[in-house]
């Protein structure tokens, strides 16, 4: 795969040191000059030293042959909107990262389903461990054609419950996030705007789904079950 990423810190270099050794092609864009300079010494890849947010250089990274693209910058607006050009470039895997909730929501609205936040992650595996819980990689768990998908509620699924969803076979709801609390599908709450809800899927059943939260073509009718 030919894969860029936009940022040098210390998630980029290491990301790229393991796509490197599985032998994928890695781009990097570093706007840092002494990092960059680090980074061609150290990394056996093509650094360029540039602002990732602008298309020219983008272009420069030949971002129309990338097979997926990695938005791993400090700044969230940066990586967002990264993640906005590289999908009109028509890029396939967009990755984005953000460490602030609220744009980690703006971001799931925006239809990015690959929405990483670290800080998130991290405090909560170390909250586990405090407690002296185990924490289950969610990795660990997915195997074969199961997936694990999130989409954002629009104003079109307001007041619908989530045993009332209209989901393909292979797939179900697991529950919802909202704000900062999380609600189990067997409390079948009723749907808000803005609300990020989970389901776990097998096969293609993912691609359904995503067709039902598409903004241009989900109406009441399709989002509850007739």
């Amino acid at each position: 795969m030919r894969i860029i990423i936009v940022g040098g810190g210390a998630l980029g270099r290491n990301l790229a040191e393991i796509l490197i050794k599985k032998a994928h092609g890695v781009i990097i864009i570093e706007r840092g000059a002494g990092r960059a300079e680090e980074l061609a010494e150290t990394l056996d890849c093509t650094v360029i030293q540039a602002e990732g947010t602008r298309p020219d250089i983008l272009e420069k990274a030949e971002i129309s042959k990338a097979d997926a693209i990695v938005a791993c910058t400090s700044h969230d607006q940066d990586n967002i909107l990264i993640g906005l050009i590289a999908r009109n470039y028509g890029v396939g895997e967009i990755i984005i990262r953000t460490d602030d909730l609220e744009f980690h929501t703006v971001a799931k609205s925006l239809g990015f389903h690959h929405v990483v936040n670290p800080p998130q992650t991290t405090s909560a595996i170390i909250s586990d461990a405090l407690r002296g819980l185990d924490t289950i990689e969610l990795s660990t768990l997915v195997r074969g054609d199961v997936r694990f998908t999130s989409h954002i509620a629009t104003e079109k699924h307001e007041g619908i419950r989530l045993s009332d969803l209209n989901l393909p076979k292979k797939s179900a709801p697991i529950g919802l996030y909202r704000n900062a609390g999380f609600f189990l599908y067997r409390e079948d709450p009723a749907i808000k705007a803005g609300d990020e809800l989970v389901f776990v899927t097998v096969g293609e059943s993912d691609v359904e789904i995503s067709a039902l939260f598409a903004t241009d073509n989900t109406t009441d009718d399709e989002a509850a079950a007739p």
